[in-house]
């Protein structure tokens, strides 16, 4: 096809012969191709926070325990962590726009399923449905993003489209709550999965319309295309993944056969993809990049604290402070509110360390605040020790995803993006074990302080983790007026062998 014939851009990256100008600069990132990239990129922080106020009712309708109900985060976590790399290594071979689209789909056919569901095992498997869906959303957004500003002749986008990426994420989780609150409530717990109906539609209706289609495949043998998806790194990562989260979920139980298969299917992985002419995931990466690995440890222990406090304080504020579902979840609003407010400036600036460290900073702090709730604890008190949490949720969250936007190299940020939102499951399923191993025989303000206790050592290690991290010390550079403009990190360049 000519380029005189192509009714959209080259987003495989190829500039125009005549060389990218300030129009299309301009117009690469309109509100328009923007919009449908947030809104499928929401729709996995919002199942994954959402259903926190609604397992208490869902124990009720199915006739089951609550900590029977725990299962349904933990499968969504464990599909999304398996899914999320493998959407973005899809997304990269096969082309975004068709993978993020499979995700809406997939999303919809999940939410049908949730809501009109009888017992626990169809609500599990719709979970799974609405994991691998929403798993294709942030990962495929990245490499649409990615290429869209390799064709407009620009080093990375504005800061203000990584960051609207990281900031509805952000947001959605915190808000997750308060809206489960609000619409279980209104109509009950099924519209924790009837919910991703209205905005999977219009997510869908807006990629179709106005992301550029992607070039067309190229016909190649079965052999070759499974050869460069790599399905065999793929089907490792998912088996180890899989026995590593059924062990972590067991606990304090030690089941050690899943812990074996996963150190196995590990060793594995590790064998073959060293040996893999596309590897799914790069190994000898993590190695010479060690600042990506860094981000993604950094990743990892944040959420683990952000994701304890979302579903331990509220599963506290209901049982042992005595609030209803719904002011359990607003409770936990202005939280969302604040860490929105926090991370506009930051995303608009691309900021990295300052916010790095001071969300580190107020882990610490919160983390030694609630060692003090108990059920007579106003609840002013505690709302104002959740913004604590706010500032570190959306400070660090933006700074992290920026880092790895420039950390990772351009033709793997897909799959470094869907390993980023995995190791945040790995944080988060462990958040989840660790709740409900506390409040497993009841949720008590003894309870709440040994969590606390853990949220502060994981605080800790994420302060020194970041004060000593030399690679987020980056030169200031010279914006096109001559003025200063924020610190940023430079970019990953491969190792030259």
């Amino acid at each position: 096809m000519s380029s005189s014939q192509r009714t959209e851009p080259d987003v495989h990256g190829e500039a125009a012969a005549d060389g990218p100008d300030a129009d299309r600069q301009r117009r690469a990132y309109s509100w328009r191709f923007v919009t449908p990239l947030l809104m499928s990129s929401v729709l996995n922080p919002v199942n994954s926070s959402l259903i926190a106020t609604g397992l208490v009712p869902i124990a009720h309708a199915m006739g089951v325990s609550v900590g029977r109900t725990v299962v349904l985060v933990s499968t969504l976590y464990l599909a999304s962590s398996i899914a999320q790399p493998t959407a973005g290594k899809l997304a990269e071979q096969l082309g975004p726009r068709r993978i993020f689209v499979a995700g809406i789909l997939l999303v919809l056919v999940g939410g049908v399923v949730g809501g009109v569901g009888q017992n626990l095992a169809t609500l599990i498997v719709a979970r799974v449905l609405i994991g691998v869906g929403t798993s294709a959303g942030y990962p495929a957004a990245m490499v649409i993003i990615r290429r869209r500003a390799i064709w407009a002749g620009m080093s990375q986008p504005p800061g203000g489209v990584l960051g609207g990426l990281s900031i509805a994420g952000t947001v959605t989780v915190a808000i997750g709550p308060p809206i489960g609150g609000v619409l279980l409530a209104a109509f009950g717990w099924r519209s924790a999965f009837l919910v991703n109906l209205p905005i999977a539609l219009l997510a869908l209706v807006l990629t179709m319309a106005w992301v550029p289609k992607d070039e067309p495949l190229d016909r190649l043998p079965l052999r070759v295309l499974a050869s460069r998806i790599d399905v065999t790194g793929i089907a490792l990562f998912g088996g180890a993944m899989s026995s590593l989260l059924v062990f972590l979920l067991a606990l304090p139980t030690m089941d050690w056969i899943p812990l074996v298969i996963a150190v196995a299917l590990g060793g594995a992985l590790v064998f073959w993809e060293l040996r893999a002419a596309t590897p799914f995931i790069d190994f000898r990466l993590f190695a010479s990049n060690l600042p990506l690995s860094r981000t993604y440890l950094r990743c990892a222990l944040t959420l683990l604290a952000c994701y304890t406090v979302l579903y331990g304080i509220t599963q506290w504020l209901e049982v042992a402070h005595g609030l209803s579902t719904i002011d359990a979840g607003l409770a936990l609003l202005p939280m969302g509110i604040v860490a929105a407010v926090v991370s506009r400036p930051i995303a608009a600036r691309n900021l990295v360390r300052g916010p790095l460290i001071l969300g580190a900073a107020c882990l610490v702090l919160a983390s030694g605040a609630v060692m003090m709730f108990s059920s007579q604890t106003p609840i002013v008190a505690i709302i104002g020790v959740t913004l604590l949490f706010a500032i570190a949720l959306g400070g660090t969250s933006v700074s992290n995803q920026t880092a790895l936007y420039v950390q990772a190299p351009a033709d793997q940020v897909g799959t470094a993006a869907g390993l980023f939102r995995t190791v945040g499951y790995l944080g988060s399923t462990a958040s989840s074990t660790i709740t409900g191993i506390v409040f497993r025989h009841n949720v008590s303000d003894s309870g709440l302080h040994v969590v606390a206790v853990i949220l502060a050592g994981v605080s800790v290690v994420v302060l020194v983790l970041t004060v000593l991290d030399r690679a987020l010390k980056a030169p200031r550079t010279s914006s096109p007026h001559g003025k200063h403009t924020a610190t940023r990190l430079q970019p990953h360049q491969p190792s030259a062998k």
